[in-house]
């Protein structure tokens, strides 16, 4: 089952939108998928579940366990601030050091407001997966301007649709 990630804690955020898009996109190639939100995070896992309390939040250890039992993943990267978000950092930071990552398969799609759809989120999040020993695939979509390539919570783009189907297709056979 491949994990899909929605790399933020925002609530009703566009990157859960094309998540729910992508697993949409995986079923209607036979796959199955789940999506992990990071919005439903326990609000202290910051305290209550890494370094010398790992392990001891049991509501994050249902996240971290679902992760971990995970071989593929897609995670939807919302630019923020030039980079990812925290949240999705300090949530890697939390997994087992090195085995949840290492030798597993990821795909990636940046989302931004902005021109650059990501990239720079992108390279980031590349070069943490590659320390991690996770095999990140080449094609990362980057949804640039995608507030105007939506409408009524659907992708209209249809370059940016196309991109999404062939990334998936690439990540089944990766």
């Amino acid at each position: 089952m491949i994990k899909i990630v929605v790399g933020t804690n925002r609530k009703n955020s566009v990157s859960k939108v094309i998540a729910e898009l992508y697993q949409a996109i995986l079923k209607e190639k036979g796959a199955e998928s789940e999506i992990l939100e990071l919005e439903n995070l326990p609000i202290d896992f910051i305290e209550t579940a890494m370094y010398e309390n790992n392990g001891k939040n049991e509501e994050y250890n249902q996240f971290h366990d679902k992760l971990e039992s995970g071989k593929k993943f897609v995670f939807i990267v919302p630019e923020y601030n030039g980079s990812f978000p925290g949240i999705l950092k300090t949530f890697i930071d939390g997994m087992t050091y090195p085995n949840t990552f290492r030798n597993k398969k990821s795909a990636l799609v940046g989302i931004s407001s902005g021109i650059g759809g990501g990239g720079l989120a992108l390279s980031h999040l590349t070069d943490i997966f590659h320390y991690l020993g996770m095999h990140v695939l080449a094609l990362k979509p980057r949804l640039a301007k995608i507030e105007q390539n939506m409408s009524d919570n659907l992708l209209t783009n249809r370059l940016y649709l196309e991109l999404l189907h062939t990334q998936a297709e690439m990540l089944l056979e990766f």
